[in-house]
């Protein structure tokens, strides 16, 4: 969201725009539940069931931009976790459906209300148990509502939800499509027997290099072919998340830039391209057999038409098996050789008398790409075509006109996390989550602080959530910034803790090695205080199992500043511009982010975030460390670049 205007709308545009880069069809967002969901947290509209806000988090400006650049495009929620109310001291959605599925309701009237969205489609539990009695309460409580559109997709797992649908008919006419993770494009005889439309709405998740295109291109196709799976949705939409974090790298496109503009485009984008800028939500598979298969010498081909069967677009791919792995599932060994294949047009399309054409050939072994390149015209000689193929190559024979590859000007080139920074929080909108702050465990929000400050961040996660993964047992929050390979470093933040649900403690943090689901376990130099104790604590971990050093410390009772220097051959920590200590370095992690969060959930906040290198730090500090540690001046770092 921060990224300069210039290629934020480029970004926007690859994804979103009709006829120019991947032209999505449908967008899958989350519903934020207040909890790590792989990558970082999302707020929820309702931390408590007393709080309603549409304020918050990032979906609903995602769900604005695409539908400026598409109106038509399909909206679809899940969510992936639910804040702690909703499981009323257990870790299900469940234990009440009526309560869950209003807190559902809430958040599609709330899309509605606020920004004019009409969600298309809603989700269960992401990749959790299913209940059927709340599928059966979820549809009588939209239905109530008027909200009859939404239709039901369940249940982002397995496809085991099948054979409920065939034994429990109120099950089925609760829910409208069968929706599974990672089919490897394969369905089940329990499920194409169903009748229901089957979705692979979660996919793909693999890096997104020139193997990352080429899974895509063979599972787009082969979804249909091998199960008959109509939609197929990449997790994710785009890897816009720091490196060290959990899949790095597997969206659609890549952009972890926002200082400095630099994003990444390859072969996923254009081989989307091949089949959304010649199909539209709405048409329809021919015939296995009809349209539909498997080519002679490995690869595979679609054709799909529009309702007035009046245009038809034929997708072909031949991505050989090394060469279009994905992360999951494994993928049996088979073979691709070059080929001559012949499409006739008959029928319907006797009509057709030439195709356009648009290729794409994948390089691989330092061989170059071509990317969605518009071919020559073909013509439909006595009502057939005759293609020569090669390998990992796609083919698009429409007589859809329309299609374009979208340019823009190269974006800048890439540059490191920006030293020194600084961010005191007054130039956002109040409910906002902070630019450049990934939250781990926990959710940021800008609120308004006291006069004299404007803005501050509040860490507002008081329970823990109903999670989907296990990086809440940790009870404690984090919130992580930077780099993973930043070393020695100096971070100071001023901090404060109130008194109605609030945290214990606060604390700063570097070389913070991990988040995401393994948060619990994250390593690092963690510098907590805890005011109402007058104490300090340094742990070499996020849990605090590894204590390296505690104290006295002269807390404020309202604000106080907390520094953490790290240098080669020593830490220093600072409160309230007073030096707490020195003393020497763990021996690992060697790296990390900068982090902030609180011990445990609870209320805190957060201003005037600081971060520079150690020599910047050094100076900040040196005075008092001079007069209150002398004998400890053998911490002084022997700088680097």
């Amino acid at each position: 969201m921060n990224y300069p205007e210039q290629q934020l709308n480029e970004i926007l545009d690859y994804l979103f725009k009709p006829n120019y880069g991947a032209s999505l069809h449908i967008l899958k967002v989350e519903i934020g539940g207040d909890s790590q969901s792989t990558d970082g947290t999302e707020s929820s509209h309702m931390h408590e069931s007393w709080d309603e806000n549409y304020r918050r988090g990032y979906e609903w400006w995602l769900m604005v931009e695409a539908k400026k650049r598409n109106p038509d495009i399909l909206l679809y929620g899940l969510p992936w976790a639910f804040p702690g109310w909703i499981g009323n001291g257990t870790n299900s959605p469940y234990n009440t459906p009526s309560i869950t599925a209003d807190y559902i309701a809430r958040w599609i009237a709330g899309a509605k209300n606020y920004y004019g969205l009409q969600l298309d489609y809603i989700g269960i539990w992401n990749e959790r148990n299913y209940d059927i009695t709340y599928i059966k309460t979820l549809r009588k409580t939209l239905d109530q509502r008027g909200m009859n559109h939404v239709q039901i997709v369940a249940a982002d797992g397995g496809w085991g939800i099948a054979d409920d649908v065939l034994k429990d008919p109120q099950l089925a006419a609760s829910m409208d499509y069968i929706g599974t993770h990672y089919p490897g494009t394969f369905s089940t005889p329990s499920a194409v027997k169903t009748d229901k439309q089957l979705w692979a709405s979660e996919d793909y998740s693999t890096f997104n290099d020139n193997t990352g295109g080429g899974c895509w291109a063979r599972i787009l196709n082969q979804n249909y072919v091998n199960g008959y799976m109509t939609a197929t949705i990449s997790w994710n939409l785009i890897a816009s998340y720091y490196a060290n974090l959990p899949f790095y790298r597997d969206g659609l496109m890549t952009a972890v830039e926002p200082w400095s503009g630099n994003y990444i485009i390859e072969a996923p984008i254009w081989v989307s391209a091949h089949t959304t800028q010649f199909t539209q939500p709405g048409w329809r598979y021919l015939p296995h057999g009809n349209g539909v298969g498997k080519l002679a010498s490995g690869g595979s081909y679609v054709s799909l038409t529009n309702i007035s069967q009046q245009s038809l677009t034929i997708v072909i791919e031949t991505m050989s098996h090394n060469h279009s792995i994905c992360i999951r599932p494994p993928l049996a060994k088979y073979d691709v050789s070059p080929q001559n294949a012949t499409f006739k047009l008959s029928g319907s399309f006797a009509y057709v008398t030439s195709l356009n054409v648009w290729y794409t050939k994948i390089g691989f072994d330092g061989n170059p790409s071509t990317f969605f390149k518009e071919m020559p015209q073909i013509d439909v000689v006595n009502g057939a075509v005759t293609l020569s193929l090669g390998v990992d190559e796609m083919y698009t024979l429409t007589t859809v006109s329309t299609g374009q590859k979208g340019t823009a000007p190269d974006p800048p080139p890439s540059e490191p996390f920006p030293l020194p920074y600084k961010d005191n929080f007054d130039n956002y909108e109040v409910n906002s989550e902070p630019y450049n702050l990934a939250q781990q465990v926990g959710v940021w929000e800008v609120v308004q602080g006291d006069a004299d400050r404007g803005g501050i961040i509040r860490q507002v996660v008081v329970q823990e959530p109903v999670h989907w993964c296990a990086a809440e047992t940790g009870n404690r929050t984090l919130n992580i910034i930077g780099s993973p390979n930043w070393t020695d470093i100096y971070v100071q933040c001023d901090v404060r803790t109130v008194t109605v649900s609030a945290a214990r403690g606060v604390f700063v943090a570097a070389r913070v090695s991990q988040g995401g689901c393994q948060a619990a376990d994250t390593r690092g130099i963690f510098l907590y205080i805890y005011p109402s104790q007058q104490r300090y604590v340094l742990t070499n971990d996020l849990g605090g199992k590894t204590v390296l050093k505690s104290g006295l410390a002269q807390t404020s009772s309202d604000w106080n500043t907390l520094g953490l220097l790290i240098q080669s051959n020593g830490i220093t920590g600072m409160l309230n511009n007073e030096t707490l200590f020195t003393t020497s370095v763990p021996q690992g992690p060697k790296s990390g982010f900068v982090g902030v969060g609180t011990d445990p959930y609870g209320i805190a906040e957060f201003d005037n975030l600081e971060i520079m290198s150690n020599r910047d730090g050094w100076a900040r500090i040196s005075d008092s460390v001079k007069r209150n540690n002398p004998e400890t001046l053998y911490f002084r770092p022997q700088f680097k670049p």
